[in-house]
């Protein structure tokens, strides 16, 4: 660990906290199918998360302005139902299948985890997601955070630094007090290099039973944990 003490704990939330595959098929299965989007929704959840990177990079790289992720959803949605010939939803259909991101299940450890870091760090998203999508999947799955901050505080999606150096700012602690924990190499290894401490926990039925990637801590993280109740134990937390 580094010398200086965390104070804050930050998380990523996509397939960190949160199972947004087994969430976004069982809803589709169980809701969708009987409004007729009859798919694979494996295949459908996979491909809508598959252009989450991609719709990132364009704001990025600067080729389009920052906008929140509800709306680069959207906009990935209707490339996907067409790519799957599905064409007969209202609009209104199209909004509430959107908002399938709000409602995603919290992962068994996140809400014990996080109730007992939260008696000794501040905890904070520090997630892509907009500020509405966090607090509507909080609000549902019963996520205790202290503070929620989405890509508008940074208006810039991560990777890119400012993700990591602006959500520590509005916590107004330096970089090297806040902990990002998450579930994907890339995400600590970007936030590393704005001084952020790191914790990896894996989640490796994310992308489903053949996932192949970030199965372990493929660096030298402050800290590998199994899950957020081993991340309290190594933080000290009772």
């Amino acid at each position: 660990m580094t010398s200086e003490p965390i104070r804050a704990v930050t998380f990523d939330v996509f397939g960190t906290v949160v199972d947004w595959r087994s969430s976004i098929i069982d809803e589709g299965e169980r809701v969708w199918r009987a409004k007729g989007v009859d798919v694979d929704w494996p295949a459908f959840a996979d491909a809508w998360r598959g252009l989450y990177q991609p719709s990132m990079e364009r704001v990025r790289s600067g080729a389009t302005g920052f906008v929140p992720l509800d709306v680069l959803h959207r906009q990935n949605l209707e490339e996907v139902l067409a790519r799957f010939g599905v064409t007969h939803l209202s609009d209104d259909d199209k909004a509430q299948l959107n908002r399938v991101w709000h409602r995603l299940r919290p992962w068994p450890d996140a809400i014990s985890g996080l109730t007992r870091l939260k008696t000794r760090y501040i905890i904070a998203t520090l997630s892509n997601g907009n500020i509405a999508l966090l607090v509507n999947m909080a609000k549902r799955g019963g996520l205790p955070w202290d503070v929620i901050l989405g890509a508008e505080v940074a208006r810039q999606y991560k990777p890119h630094p400012d993700a990591y150096r602006n959500s520590a700012a509005a916590l107004d602690l330096p970089p090297g007090q806040c902990l990002l924990a998450a579930a994907h190499n890339s995400d600590l290894v970007a936030a590393a290099k704005v001084g952020f401490q790191r914790a990896f926990i894996a989640r490796p039925t994310e992308h489903g039973p053949a996932q192949s990637t970030d199965l372990e801590a493929e660096h030298d993280f402050e800290i590998v944990a199994e899950d957020f109740n081993d991340l309290a134990d190594q933080l000290g937390c009772g």
